[in-house]
């Protein structure tokens, strides 16, 4: 098992080097203080005043600008290439939750690849932070206090079953599977209740990120 390089008993946000609306940093910073970059996200992070407590990554394409103001002791390289630096960082992280932004958006290969580590890398609790939505591997069990209307999409990372309360669309005795049958645009009657068996992605609207968190720790 990799030694953490950066332990808290709260919550870090860590940016990658996607676009990131300075807003979802704003908010994400507010959750969670203790900023980590991954490679070029330090470029990102200090364009937005924030001083990353540790920088990890293969380092192809954090800037020579970057390393310069960023001590020493708080870049560490993995020169690696059988991961992404997504899983670099989640690997090497202890923390009660990670809000990850700059991990999807424009490029679909980024966003699927980060899709991968959560699917198969032991993590603290991940939320991906993206343009319009907040995507997070689902718990066995998941309480959301939703809004009748709210779109709730599920997304089997492999095969999956599950039994929900609240969902327009129910889920009980559904058989999920990547290459089957997925959960797409379903919506909420009201707060949602989610019993699951099987590797679960749960995409919400952008703006239930608090709720989300709220209900994943």
């Amino acid at each position: 098992m990799t030694p953490p390089l950066v332990a808290t008993g709260g919550g870090v946000t860590l940016i990658g080097g996607g676009e990131v609306e300075p807003a979802d940093i704003d908010g994400a910073v507010a959750l969670a203080p203790l900023v980590v970059a991954a490679d070029s996200g330090a470029d990102r992070a200090l364009a937005h005043g924030l001083m990353p407590a540790a920088v990890i990554g293969d380092f192809d394409s954090i800037s020579d600008a970057a390393r310069a103001v960023i001590p020493a002791e708080r870049l560490h390289p993995v020169p690696e290439q059988d991961s992404t630096d997504f899983e670099k960082c989640l690997t090497r992280i202890s923390a009660r939750f990670v809000l990850a932004l700059g991990f999807t958006g424009a490029r679909l290969d980024h966003t699927l690849a980060a899709v991968s580590v959560l699917a198969r890398v032991p993590a603290p609790p991940v939320l991906l932070i993206g343009p319009a939505d907040v995507a997070f591997l689902a718990p066995p069990r998941l309480h959301l206090p939703l809004d009748p209307g709210t779109r709730v999409s599920l997304w089997p990372l492999g095969p999956a079953l599950g039994t929900s309360l609240g969902l327009r669309w129910p889920i009980d005795g559904i058989d999920f599977a990547p290459a089957g049958a997925i959960g797409t645009s379903n919506e909420a009657t009201g707060p949602v209740t989610l019993a699951l068996d099987g590797r679960m992605l749960v995409l919400l609207p952008r703006p239930w990120l608090s709720e989300a968190l709220r209900a994943m720790i």
